[in-house]
C-alpha cells in the first residue's frame, strides 16, 4: 500500500517505524490520537515552497485532511497559496499545534514562541529533537512529540479527515 505522498515511502516503513522501541517524545497512541483529533490549526515552521521537500508534502497532506495550515518561513511570502509568516509571533490567529521542520538547534526559540502564542502542542518532525526545549514546553503545559512525522502518525492511526461541517 503506497502512502499519499512520495516522501513517505511505503506502508511497510510505517509498520517498521511504529514497531521501534521507545522513541523520544513518547506519547501513547491514545494521547496522539486525541491530540490529532482535537487539533484544527497547525503552524508549520520551516515549510518549504519546494514540492520535493518533506515539509511541503506533509503540509499538503494536512491540508487534504482538513487542517488549517499556517506556513512559517521568513524567506517567502506565500507557500501552497497560503500567506507565510516570518515567525510564530506574527500569526494573528490562534494555533493549536506547532509542527517543526527546522534543525534541532533552532527548537528552543521556536518553543519559546509556541509558549508565548498559547499553542497546545509542539511537534518535532523526524530527526528533530531537543530535550531541554521539550522539558521547557512540557513545564509550560504543552504536549510535546519529538522525532515523529505527523503525517505518518496520522495515517498509521487511521484518523478520519476533518469534516468542516461536522467538526471531525
Amino acid at each position: 500500500m503506497e502512502l499519499a505522498y512520495p516522501h513517505l515511502t511505503t506502508f511497510l516503513f510505517i509498520e517498521q517505524y511504529s514497531q521501534r522501541e521507545q522513541r523520544d517524545g513518547a506519547v501513547t497512541d491514545a494521547e496522539m490520537r486525541q491530540l490529532l483529533e482535537e487539533t484544527r490549526t497547525i503552524a508549520v515552521v520551516g515549510l518549504s515552497p519546494k514540492l520535493e521537500r518533506p515539509s511541503n508534502g506533509v503540509a499538503r497532506y494536512l491540508i487534504a485532511q482538513g487542517y488549517m495550515v499556517i506556513p512559517v518561513n521568513p524567506i517567502v511570502d506565500e507557500v501552497l497559496g497560503l500567506k507565510s509568516y516570518p515567525d510564530l509571533k506574527s500569526i494573528p490567529d490562534p494555533v493549536d499545534m506547532v509542527d517543526i521542520f527546522r534543525r534541532s538547534e533552532h527548537v528552543p526559540l521556536i518553543v519559546e514562541q509556541a509558549i508565548e502564542i498559547g499553542a497546545k502542542v509542539v511537534w518535532m518532525q523526524l530527526g528533530v529533537m531537543h530535550a531541554q526545549a521539550a522539558k521547557r514546553a512540557e513545564a509550560a503545559g504543552l504536549t510535546v512529540v519529538m522525532n515523529r512525522c505527523v503525517s505518518i502518525e496520522h495515517q498509521r492511526l487511521g484518523i478520519a479527515p476533518i469534516d468542516s461541517e461536522a467538526g471531525r
